[in-house]
């Protein structure tokens, strides 16, 4: 335990003959008239002066929220007056100046001495006897009719604390589970001596506070049982991007100083305010923590609360149902109301939230604005990006969107704080207040344990030093003295890399672009950038690709989980476009057969016919070849990713809905246009349990992919997954931006076919404003652009594929690959040619390929033929838009 830091498990006992002292002079106020005791019906959010920020905030939401249906459990306010009092009658606020004279916060071990013996100061004054007497009257005022004494929280609230300003999280003490006189008294002295932790100290001097102007109320509130259920923290905004669109939720088991003080890995949820404000279930994602431990109460030798181990099955589920996901995420959004409206502006909460284990009630049991991402300028956009990449020491949850380097310390306890210098990563198992006066040293700060809402996180946030917690083995893989680079601009992964690496910062202006008639659109990919690619200047999303989202979060082949259940199944029929050989099966050309071990050719027939079913209309006779089920080591694979999911296909739908609702909340209300999925066989069969479901094809990317497939009996069922989670994104969580594009037409018929295919699962185009869109990189695609136009909706221009297709060449053979250029004439009079088709046809025409992003001259070729959109790479977006607005001014649009 840190030298500095109060207990919270355990209140020694004090003396029978409690240490009181009568007070100087009688109470002003008349008998029975509380002169230090404020209850919650009778505060308000302007009562800070008199009882700090915390308890101001109780005392508003109790009073004006209640009535909405928002439940924030009864209690009193002990006022700042009482701490001041208590400094009077003690004779203790000189003592205190002069063992802060000279105090330079910096020299840590002066720091950590002389904050003790201010606490200590504190701690062994005698409590005045009015004061205890108004205290104890209240406590049993709460108590009520039951019989055993009441179990209460008792809460600092510094008068100067949670002002959109300043941020005093985890800096003064708070104590749970606390029952009788003698405890709430204890409790309530460690609470006032808590002013004067180090970090405290500190933080005033940095902010310019003056430690007399900020005085300490408490507050006493009766306990949610949460140690029998669940609890955590909520913000109404997205920590990391300060995208205003969102509550973020975390939840773990137990009561809720685990999740703030970073003790566990809590479960994540994001809910999107929109669609839930017009009644929609929108659960934008669902990350399940690892939830290692839960502080319960603890029973005899003076404890209040306790860590347990978390079973393992109770590890892998969500602590809360989805339900109360979004019970939750609605208070939120009416607590949010409210402070913004009394305001006068937007004001972003953190709120704490905890669940009764006996009664099953979720209550609001803290709120504060958010200091942090609230008050970020949003006129300038600056963006960390990686120039290189090497081997990756540790992963964890990243915190900011920045990068840094330097070298490792790996600090195992507060006590050996003095050790860190300047320009160190900070390494260790989690924070607290103690260590404040060491990360704002640090270059970067890495965590064991802790979610991105723990204290590491928000004061890293704070000091806009870049985090990565909840790595689980950050302190034994990094040593002393190494070099880092630590990423956390690559999404809500945060990366440890080996070495020193190159990366650039680049900041843009937003007052100084002005948007052109083009759309200039985005092309992402990977979900957790989307919250921070919304702020750069955009007309929405022309390619959204389901392929990162299944790679990355899925990894299962849908056909392996439709499987899973299945014993004895034969597998889907599988077509190849070339003579299948027992050289090409057995792998005497391995890179055709990576799914056969080597095999002697009298194998060959039985091989053949298990992988490589009887064509369409031939069937299997009795005692024909089936495949047995999945594997053991496949099933282990699968039963990994899909812990909690007894429905398999489920957790496919469930995950692709995920990823896609996360890029198109984080755009809306503009377009965002999901093409659905577009792997080639070989990159299918590299999926878990994938390869028995793929053939070995001589040309993939000529062969069963795009549209082909989605009709076809060998993915039918898979492709019904695909549509499942569009329709719950589309109908679910409204978020009716999302339109489709089908990849790979190869024909006007086969788009019918398609859209048939869909209907059959509920996404008729029209319908509830689905549009349908077609790539168009196909030849086929532009010759018969009219025909193609009257059933889709527009048309996006895949200028990677048509280049290699009109030309003939494969950019990816070294041989030819100097051939590719999509600036090529036959390439750009065939584009020039379908955006004038769709002009015509009034259709939409865009483009997504990579072309506009390397090459802005022909960003503006595109321009001068009139497309609609442009859709980038992100990071070529402001550039880009300014060679578009050049040319549009050139033309006189």
């Amino acid at each position: 335990m840190p030298a500095t830091a109060f207990p919270k498990s355990k209140i020694p006992a004090r003396s029978t003959a409690l240490k009181v002292k009568s007070p100087s002079k009688t109470n002003s106020q008349g008998a029975g008239i509380p002169r230090f005791i404020k209850w919650f019906a009778d505060i308000s959010i302007d009562d800070v002066p008199l009882v700090g920020g915390k308890n101001a905030s109780l005392g508003e939401m109790y009073r004006a929220l209640t009535p909405q249906g928002v439940k924030v459990p009864n209690g009193f306010a002990i006022t700042a007056e009482a701490y001041r009092h208590l400094l009077r009658e003690a004779g203790l606020e000189e003592k205190i100046r002069q063992t802060l004279a000279g105090l330079d916060t910096r020299d840590v071990g002066e720091l950590r001495k002389r904050g003790s013996q201010i606490r200590n100061l504190i701690l062994g004054a005698a409590c005045p006897l009015d004061l205890e007497k108004e205290i104890t009257t209240a406590y049993d005022s709460l108590k009520g009719r039951q019989l055993h004494p009441v179990d209460v929280a008792v809460r600092s609230s510094a008068t100067a604390e949670d002002l959109p300003d300043a941020s005093f999280a985890g800096q003064q003490e708070t104590y749970l589970n606390v029952q009788g006189h003698l405890e709430l008294i204890n409790a309530c002295l460690r609470c006032f001596a808590s002013l004067f932790t180090d970090r405290a100290i500190s933080y005033r001097v940095d902010k310019g506070f003056d430690h007399f102007k900020v005085a300490l109320s408490i507050g006493v509130q009766k306990m949610v049982r949460a140690d029998l259920a669940s609890s955590g923290v909520i913000f109404t905004l997205d920590t990391e991007t300060g995208f205003r669109d969102v509550v973020l939720i975390n939840a773990a088991y137990g009561l809720g100083e685990n999740v703030v003080q970073g003790s566990v890995n809590p479960d994540e949820f994001y809910v999107f305010k929109p669609t839930l404000k017009t009644g929609h279930r929108p659960i934008l994602q669902k990350i399940v923590g690892t939830k290692e431990f839960k502080l319960i109460y603890d029973i005899g030798g003076g404890k209040m609360v306790k860590n347990v181990p978390v079973s393992p099955g109770d590890r892998i589920r969500f602590a809360i149902r989805d339900d109360e996901i979004l019970q939750l995420a609605r208070w939120a959004c009416l607590i949010e109301e409210h402070y913004s409206a009394k305001r006068g502006q937007s004001v972003p909460m953190d709120i704490e939230w905890a669940k009764d284990g006996h009664t099953g009630e979720m209550f609001i049991v803290q709120a504060r604005p958010e200091t942090v991402q609230s008050r970020k300028p949003v006129e300038v956009v600056e963006s960390y990006k990686l120039q290189q990449r090497g081997p990756v020491l540790v992963t964890g949850r990243s915190v900011g969107e920045k990068i840094a380097v330097g070298p490792v310390r790996v600090i195992p306890s507060a006590q050996f704080i003095g050790q860190f210098k300047q320009g160190e990563v900070l390494v260790t198992d989690k924070t607290d207040p103690d260590w404040e006066p060491i990360m704002k040293k640090a270059a970067a700060i890495i965590t064991n344990r802790g979610g991105r809402t723990c204290h590491a996180a928000i004061v890293s946030r704070e000091l806009g030093v870049p985090a990565i917690v909840g790595t689980e083995r950050g302190t034994e893989v990094l040593k002393d003295g190494q070099m880092v680079t630590v990423s956390c601009a690559e999404g809500e992964v945060g990366f440890v890399y080996d070495g020193k690496l190159k990366f650039e910062v680049q900041r843009a202006d937003l007052n100084e672009l002005a948007r052109p008639r083009t759309k200039v659109m985005m092309n992402v990919g990977n979900p957790e950038e989307a919250f921070s690619l919304s702020f750069i200047p955009n007309d929405g999303v022309g390619l959204a690709r389901e392929e990162f989202i299944i790679s990355n979060y899925i990894k299962i082949h849908p056909l392996a989980l439709i499987d899973y259940d299945r014993n004895d199944r034969a597998l889907p029929r599988a077509n190849v476009s070339f003579p299948l050989t027992p050289a090409l099966f057995l792998g005497e050309r391995g890179k055709h057969s990576p799914r056969v071990e080597q095999s002697s050719a009298s194998d060959f027939v039985q091989k053949r016919d298990a992988i490589l079913p009887p064509p369409e209309g031939e069937g299997r006779g009795e005692g024909e070849p089936r495949l047995p089920n999945l594997d053991p080591a496949t099933r282990a694979q699968i039963d990994a990713l899909t812990a909690g999911y007894t429905d398999k296909p489920q957790f496919f739908v469930d995950k692709l809905a995920q990823g896609v609702a996360m890029i198109a909340a984080a755009f809306f209300p503009k377009d965002v246009i999901l093409r659905l999925s577009d792997f080639k066989t070989n990159e299918y069969a590299n999926l878990i349990g994938g390869r028995a479901y793929e053939p070995a094809e001589e040309n993939p990317m000529i062969g069963f992919r795009g549209a082909s497939r989605y009709y076809n009996p060998r993915y039918q069922a898979g492709f019904a997954l695909e549509c499942r989670a569009v329709k719950k994104v589309r109908e679910e969580m409204g978020l009716t931006n999302l339109k489709l594009m089908i990849p790979f037409c190869r024909t006007v018929e086969e788009g019918r076919r398609v859209q048939a295919e869909m209907e059959k699962h509920g996404l008729k185009r029209g319908v509830n404003g689905l549009e349908i869109y077609v790539m168009c990189e196909i030849p086929s695609n532009v010759i018969l652009a009219a025909e193609f136009a009257e059933i889709f909706d527009g048309f996006s221009i895949g200028s990677n594929d048509l280049t290699q297709l009109i030309l003939g060449v494969d950019r990816d053979s070294e041989i030819v690959a100097p051939i590719f250029d999509e600036r090529n004439a036959a390439v750009k009079k065939m584009i020039a040619q379908v955006i004038a088709v769709c002009r015509a046809k009034k259709r939409k025409i865009g483009i997504c390929g990579q072309a506009p992003s390397d090459y802005p001259d022909f960003a503006q070729f595109l321009v001068e033929q009139g497309i609609d959109s442009i859709s980038l790479n992100p990071d070529t977006v402001i550039k880009t838009t300014v060679a578009i607005l050049e040319k549009e001014r050139a033309l006189k649009r």
